[in-house]
Protein backbone atom coordinates (compact mmCIF):
# COMPACT_ATOMS: atom_id res chain seq x y z
CA UNK A 1 0.00 0.00 0.00
CA UNK A 2 0.93 3.46 -0.95
CA UNK A 3 1.25 5.95 2.16
CA UNK A 4 -0.78 8.67 1.28
CA UNK A 5 0.95 12.11 1.34
CA UNK A 6 -2.81 14.66 1.01
CA UNK A 7 -6.34 13.82 1.88
CA UNK A 8 -9.60 14.08 -0.54
CA UNK A 9 -10.12 17.37 0.37
CA UNK A 10 -6.75 19.48 0.36
CA UNK A 11 -5.96 19.64 -3.00
CA UNK A 12 -5.54 22.89 -4.33
CA UNK A 13 -4.10 24.80 -7.87
CA UNK A 14 -0.98 25.63 -6.06
CA UNK A 15 -0.07 21.79 -5.87
CA UNK A 16 0.11 21.59 -9.74
CA UNK A 17 2.60 20.03 -11.03
CA UNK A 18 3.26 18.02 -7.72
CA UNK A 19 3.58 14.09 -7.61
CA UNK A 20 0.57 13.07 -4.61
CA UNK A 21 -0.68 9.61 -3.54
CA UNK A 22 -4.16 9.53 -1.97
CA UNK A 23 -6.35 7.04 -0.78
CA UNK A 24 -9.86 6.87 -0.33
CA UNK A 25 -13.20 5.05 -1.60
CA UNK A 26 -14.66 5.60 -5.18
CA UNK A 27 -17.77 7.65 -5.09
CA UNK A 28 -18.45 7.89 -9.22
CA UNK A 29 -16.83 6.59 -12.13
CA UNK A 30 -17.36 7.65 -15.80
CA UNK A 31 -15.60 6.08 -18.85
CA UNK A 32 -15.04 8.24 -22.09
CA UNK A 33 -13.58 5.71 -24.18
CA UNK A 34 -9.61 5.64 -23.40
CA UNK A 35 -9.78 7.92 -20.52
CA UNK A 36 -11.83 7.43 -16.84
CA UNK A 37 -12.67 9.77 -14.89
CA UNK A 38 -13.21 8.98 -11.00
CA UNK A 39 -14.30 10.86 -8.22
CA UNK A 40 -12.65 9.51 -5.04
CA UNK A 41 -13.25 10.30 -1.14
CA UNK A 42 -12.15 10.37 1.93
CA UNK A 43 -13.81 12.22 4.93
CA UNK A 44 -11.95 15.06 4.55
CA UNK A 45 -13.76 15.64 0.70
CA UNK A 46 -13.34 14.13 -2.80
CA UNK A 47 -10.39 14.83 -5.48
CA UNK A 48 -11.40 13.83 -9.18
CA UNK A 49 -8.75 11.78 -10.81
CA UNK A 50 -8.00 10.99 -14.58
CA UNK A 51 -6.53 7.82 -15.90
CA UNK A 52 -5.27 8.41 -19.43
CA UNK A 53 -4.60 5.04 -21.40
CA UNK A 54 -1.66 7.01 -22.96
CA UNK A 55 -0.02 7.34 -19.75
CA UNK A 56 -1.29 4.92 -17.29
CA UNK A 57 1.35 2.42 -16.57
CA UNK A 58 -1.06 -0.37 -14.86
CA UNK A 59 -3.46 -2.94 -17.07
CA UNK A 60 -6.46 -0.04 -17.83
CA UNK A 61 -8.84 -2.60 -18.68
CA UNK A 62 -8.80 -3.49 -14.77
CA UNK A 63 -9.20 0.01 -14.31
CA UNK A 64 -12.35 -0.02 -15.70
CA UNK A 65 -13.61 -2.06 -13.95
CA UNK A 66 -13.37 0.50 -10.58
CA UNK A 67 -17.07 0.13 -9.03
CA UNK A 68 -18.20 2.83 -6.58
CA UNK A 69 -17.27 2.01 -3.08
CA UNK A 70 -14.11 0.25 -3.87
CA UNK A 71 -10.76 1.38 -1.68
CA UNK A 72 -8.00 2.72 -3.78
CA UNK A 73 -4.65 4.36 -3.65
CA UNK A 74 -3.51 6.25 -6.56
CA UNK A 75 -0.50 8.23 -7.42
CA UNK A 76 -0.15 10.84 -9.78
CA UNK A 77 0.21 14.48 -10.89
CA UNK A 78 -1.90 17.27 -10.15
CA UNK A 79 -2.97 19.17 -12.92
CA UNK A 80 -5.11 21.82 -13.87
CA UNK A 81 -8.80 21.01 -14.51
CA UNK A 82 -10.24 21.88 -17.97
CA UNK A 83 -13.50 22.25 -16.68
CA UNK A 84 -13.49 23.91 -13.31
CA UNK A 85 -16.51 22.22 -10.84
CA UNK A 86 -17.41 25.27 -8.85
CA UNK A 87 -18.95 22.94 -6.40
CA UNK A 88 -15.98 21.57 -5.15
CA UNK A 89 -13.36 22.48 -2.89
CA UNK A 90 -10.72 20.90 -5.15
CA UNK A 91 -13.09 21.66 -8.61
CA UNK A 92 -10.15 23.20 -10.09
CA UNK A 93 -7.48 20.35 -10.42
CA UNK A 94 -7.19 16.85 -11.04
CA UNK A 95 -5.08 13.77 -10.92
CA UNK A 96 -3.32 12.43 -13.83
CA UNK A 97 -2.89 9.04 -12.43
CA UNK A 98 0.55 7.04 -12.99
CA UNK A 99 -0.10 4.08 -10.82
CA UNK A 100 -3.42 2.77 -9.05
CA UNK A 101 -3.59 0.39 -6.24
CA UNK A 102 -6.62 -1.66 -5.39
CA UNK A 103 -6.94 -2.06 -1.80
CA UNK A 104 -10.37 -3.68 -1.73
CA UNK A 105 -13.28 -4.53 -3.87
CA UNK A 106 -16.57 -3.55 -3.33
CA UNK A 107 -19.60 -6.28 -3.69
CA UNK A 108 -22.44 -4.77 -6.18
CA UNK A 109 -24.54 -2.54 -3.93
CA UNK A 110 -28.06 -2.87 -3.48
CA UNK A 111 -28.63 0.84 -3.77
CA UNK A 112 -26.97 4.05 -4.77
CA UNK A 113 -25.59 5.38 -1.04
CA UNK A 114 -26.10 9.08 -2.02
CA UNK A 115 -29.75 8.71 -2.84
CA UNK A 116 -31.47 7.59 0.76
CA UNK A 117 -34.68 7.49 -1.23
CA UNK A 118 -33.99 4.64 -3.90
CA UNK A 119 -34.16 2.28 -0.49
CA UNK A 120 -37.25 1.08 1.42
CA UNK A 121 -35.84 0.97 5.76
CA UNK A 122 -35.64 -2.30 6.07
CA UNK A 123 -33.21 -2.84 2.74
CA UNK A 124 -30.82 0.35 4.54
CA UNK A 125 -30.65 -1.72 7.88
Amino acid sequence: MMKRTHTCGELRTFHIGEEVILNGWVNTVRLHGQVIFVDLRDRYGKTQFLINADAYKGDFDSAKKLSMEDVLSIKGEVSERQSANPNLKTGDIEVNVTELEILSEAEPLPFVLSDRDSAEEDLRL
